[in-house]
């Protein structure tokens, strides 16, 4: 179905403002209130809505789009209360909601656009879109405008699509034309559609553009690609989870058919690790058989696909997806496409991944190929060492709360380099790569050097350093960055807390007194917790076990009233800590461990807050509201969170401070 060719507000429809103001939003929902976008001021919109607030984990356990809908905007809460009912946006009349800035931050769980588009609402309208949802919604055919674009609708205009479709590549014009990428999918596979015909001349590219030119289906020769091109590329792999699998299977039924067949389905894979401790979480305890009839269907979609099975074993998971994707699927070079944003951690690997919904996803496994525009980059280019007591957790920490809280980093390929690169192991570079969904980057895409080519080799069987470094990558002399090269002086990052409800709101510790946050105060904790894909490698661990060495010598642990989690990040990472000893150093020291997982993280897991009173300090990526539970989340580095577990509150590491009491 085609999309008329002028939009317009539907007599009888209704617009609806997420404003600040809560009660605001309470009227416009009982139907008191309609309000008209030039009335409004700057700071009247929520800016930062995440997809957690808008479809928060447990909404995602239905994978039905029309069961999503019913609870659409749970996640938003106001003094432990659901600021959106049961059904309400739903029951509004609704065809249009307007937000403020960086719309959809967070997870790429598509389930927040269905949530808008089951609910009846054809038109989004921000100030600006987070990169992974922006694609969801232009995917699931809703239609995105900016403030400027509602006034003139409010004021009874009708706008012509091709402003809805300003500034997209040719093929996502297309595709909005169409009214989402199933029909132009289909519309390909016909011959009705086809790609747009690319002049772009032989030029210096970066990591990203280099990668995507290697991928470029139906070009012969030397390919160069730019900013803004649209290509058809192929996809070297891919995965999806409990979380997600069940609705790419079922979206694959309702528009192939069940006999649906994978093009290539040795390149794909599913993987059991976000639910897997779910059942044990009180709140998620009343969801268990939805939880287990999305485990079911993933089987159900491995079974006839025949894509690899990496299902947990005895009620334990062989790791998180992404860990283990790094571990044992991506190699230099590779283009790669999975349902969760935090896909761009296979970037540390020199390779371009990142997280697309389940519609895009369901569309890319059927046929190993996809639609993207060739994205801008910004450089971080990395000097000097780090200070002892400082991570790439503390470096991400600091580059959020400066260029990603500017939006430079906005829907950019962040590219990492630089001679301090050297000084980063290659667990510490998947931390900076894994971070780039948290500055609304697109993706983070790493340098490859020798380091980097070992930590590979080392974890497959076969596979020689040689024939990777074939494959690696380099930005060529002179390559463009549109967000421009940034250097980060690696001697002065100092340890970073972000404080909750915003990765970007960090503050760093005090040079003075190391052993507290400046201008944190003193912030008692009850819980701390180690893990989740950005924390749970073989590094964190042995950071982890530094602290907790150097306590045990003292003669402290755990602080009483404490509760201290470490999470592994694989089965791998595991059998590391036992080989090293750290189980028992953890064991003696108060730390309860957990097999592998997302746990906490999402939410789903040991560690998450029970009460909004509680304070978590966390090693985890995101510290949205309710994101792990209805307390307050503290943002920090392994380091941090195992020094704060045994102080009692937050305080940065610093070697000695506890004999020092």
């Amino acid at each position: 179905m085609i999309q008329k060719p002028a939009v317009s507000l539907t007599p009888g429809k209704r617009v609806l403002f997420l404003t600040r103001d809560p009660e605001t939003i309470r009227e416009q929902l009982r139907g008191e209130l309609d309000l008209r976008m030039e009335d409004l001021g700057p700071g009247d919109l929520m800016d930062d809505i995440n997809t957690d607030a808008m479809t928060p984990a447990w909404a995602c356990f239905d994978y039905r789009p029309e069961d999503i809908a019913v609870n659409a905007y749970a996640g938003i809460t106001v003094n432990g209360e659901r600021l959106f009912p049961a059904g309400a946006l739903m029951a509004g009349n609704f065809e249009v909601i307007v937000s403020g800035l960086r719309k959809g931050v967070g997870s790429s769980r598509e389930t927040a656009v269905q949530a808008e588009k089951w609910s009846g609402i054809r038109i989004a309208i921000a100030g600006s879109f987070a990169p992974i949802h922006a694609r969801n919604n232009i995917a699931q055919g809703v239609l995105m405008g900016d403030h400027a674009m509602l006034v003139r609708l409010q004021r009874g205009e009708s706008i012509d699509l091709a402003e809805f479709q300003r500034g997209w590549d040719k093929v996502t014009r297309k595709v909005i034309a169409a009214g989402g990428l199933f029909p132009f999918t289909k519309a390909f596979a016909r011959g009705e559609a086809t790609m747009p015909a690319r002049d772009t001349a032989a030029r210096p590219m970066n990591l990203a553009e280099k990668i995507l030119a290697r991928h470029v289906v139906g070009e012969s020769g030397a390919v160069a690609v730019k900013p803004g091109d649209a290509v058809c590329v192929r996809v070297d792999g891919g995965y999806s989870h409990e979380f997600t699998t069940a609705q790419v299977h079922y979206f694959l039924e309702q528009e192939y058919g069940p006999g649906y067949r994978l093009a290539n389905p040795a390149k794909f894979a599913v993987f059991e690790d976000h639910l897997i401790y779910a059942d044990g979480v009180a709140k998620m305890a009343p969801f268990s058989p939805k939880i287990q009839l999305l485990r079911d269907l993933q089987r159900s979609f491995q079974r006839h696909a025949g894509v690899q099975d990496f299902s947990a074993q005895g009620g334990v998971s062989p790791g998180i997806c992404h860990s283990v994707a790094r571990e044992r699927i991506i190699e230099p070079g590779d283009f790669i496409q999975a349902t969760d944003s935090h896909t761009c951690m296979g970037g540390s690997v020199n390779s371009l991944a990142y997280g697309v919904g389940a519609t895009e996803y369901a569309a890319l496994v059927l046929s190993g190929f996809t639609f993207v525009e060739v994205p801008e980059a910004i450089r971080f280019e990395l000097r000097g060492a780090l200070q002892p007591g400082v991570t790439a957790k503390d470096v991400m920490l600091h580059i959020l709360a400066t260029h990603a809280r500017r939006q430079e980093t906005l829907d950019r390929v962040m590219e990492f380099g630089g001679p301090g690169l050297a000084s980063l192991s290659p667990d510490e570079r998947a931390t900076l790569a894994n971070m780039a969904t948290e500055c609304s980057a697109k993706a983070g895409v790493v340098e490859a050097d020798e380091a980097m080519l070992e930590w590979i080799a080392a974890r497959r069987p076969g596979v020689s350093i040689d024939a990777l470094r074939q494959k690696t990558v380099i930005p060529d002399p002179g390559a463009v960055y549109a967000g421009g090269v940034h250097v980060v002086d690696l001697d002065s990052i100092r340890p970073m807390v972000a404080t909750p409800g915003d990765p970007a709101q960090g503050i760093p510790s005090d040079p003075t007194n190391g052993a507290y946050i400046e201008d944190l105060g003193e912030v008692p904790i009850d819980i701390a917790y180690g893990g989740s894909c950005t924390a749970g490698k073989e590094v964190d661990l042995d950071l982890y076990a530094r602290v907790m060495a150097e306590a045990l010598a003292a003669g402290r642990r755990v602080k009483e009233g404490v509760s201290f989690f470490i999470q592994y990040g694989s089965k791998a990472v595991e059998a590391y800590a036992e080989r090293q000893g750290y189980v028992e150093i953890f064991a003696r020291t108060g730390v309860r461990v957990i097999h592998p997982g997302c746990g906490a993280c999402i939410g789903c897991g040991p560690g998450v807050s029970e009460s909004r009173d509680q304070v978590t300090v966390s090693a985890i990526n995101r510290n949205y509201q309710n994101r792990s539970g209805p307390g307050r989340l503290y943002l920090a580095s392994p380091l941090t969170v195992a020094a704060s577990a045994v102080a009692g509150r937050i305080v940065a590491y610093r070697e000695g401070m506890f004999a020092a009491d």
